[in-house]
């Protein structure tokens, strides 16, 4: 499984519907999902799937100008990095895998959403491989030479392969993407109904660096969560040995909450574009010190920041959004 930052041929989204699923926040996501494809198409080409004749007029419409690549595709919902095809990639090509999505733990709806790597599959001209096993894509991170991170809330989850232990889904994800290395945390952000997705916490942005949130305040569940995944994260080592580089990045320090929930707002959730990176910002003090941590990171990529309050109210940003399909010639044997 190719890195994020390994060149790209395209990113795809979906464009949010259905004010009753978004309850009653589709007007302000609409807004921030404009921003961030507006974001994206400075970088690279951008699919967007629409589901209906509203959908696509009302893209169309805060799109206007833009190079966006539009596609009618029947969904439940935007997160494409958890529904949307996987990709892999050897010396003979890219191929799409199609693990299974279950909701996150069936937790809601997602049976049209588990046909989407076939119909993205279809409209690029290929199959996707099917794995039978339920994985979601916001759920792992690899560093592209053989390291993957991952959560055990999250894998191990019952609701997602109760018949799998955690030394079945080694063998599985070894075999599957091509990793070596398996490093394993505990427990995500409180608020994350992905039960611990990796994409909010911790993040690869090079062979050996790695980003994670931390939290200063003790009296927030997230502050030992962050430090337990602190102190594991400095013990663990590359395929060959080594330390990673680590660098702390604050959570926002505003609390939010929608309808009486706390939400996981993280800029971790950035997504890694062919010439750039574009990071979720809350309206919060912290934003400006988010972009100036990433910045460094990413020499020769401009990081930018675009608004995700509306977007975060279901529960992730854009890289939660967001699938790349990576460089390459496509084949599906």
């Amino acid at each position: 499984m190719p890195a994020e930052w390994a060149p790209h041929a395209a990113v795809w989204t979906a464009w949010p519907s259905d004010d009753e699923l978004w309850i009653g926040q589709l007007e302000p996501t609409r807004d921030d999902f404009a921003g961030l494809v507006r974001a994206l198409v400075r970088f690279e080409p951008v699919h967007l799937l629409v589901r209906d004749d509203e959908a696509e007029s009302d893209a169309r419409r805060r799109l206007a100008g833009a190079a966006v690549a539009f596609h009618r595709v029947p969904y439940n919902d935007v997160w494409l990095r958890d529904s949307g095809p996987i990709a892999i990639a050897n010396g003979s090509g890219i191929r799409l895998l199609n693990w299974e999505f279950n909701g996150w733990g069936r937790k809601y709806d997602a049976a049209i959403d588990n046909d989407i790597p076939q119909a993205i599959a279809h409209i690029l001209g290929t199959k996707a491989i099917d794995t039978g096993v339920v994985l979601e894509g916001g759920s792992i991170e690899v560093n592209g030479t053989g390291c993957l991170l991952t959560t055990r809330q999250c894998l191990l989850s019952p609701e997602r392969n109760p018949s799998l232990s955690e030394y079945d889904l080694e063998g599985i994800l070894t075999a599957c993407l091509g990793v070596e290395r398996i490093l394993w945390l505990d427990r995500g952000l409180e608020g994350d109904h992905t039960d611990g997705h990796i994409d909010t916490i911790t993040r690869f942005v090079d062979e050996r660096t790695i980003v994670t949130v931390t939290c200063d305040d003790p009296g927030d569940p997230n502050y030992g969560v962050t430090r337990e995944n602190l102190q594991r994260l400095r013990s663990f080592r590359d395929t060959a040995g080594r330390p990673f580089t680590i660098v702390e990045l604050p959570l926002p320090a505003a609390r939010l909450e929608f309808d009486g929930t706390r939400l996981p707002p993280t800029y971790a959730n950035f997504y890694i574009a062919n010439g750039g990176v574009v990071v979720p910002l809350y309206g919060d003090v912290r934003d400006e010190q988010a972009l100036e941590i990433l910045r460094p990171l990413f020499p020769g990529r401009t990081v930018v920041g675009s608004p995700a309050r509306g977007l975060i109210t279901g529960g992730g940003a854009f890289h939660c959004v967001t699938q790349q399909q990576p460089a390459g010639t496509l084949v599906d044997a």
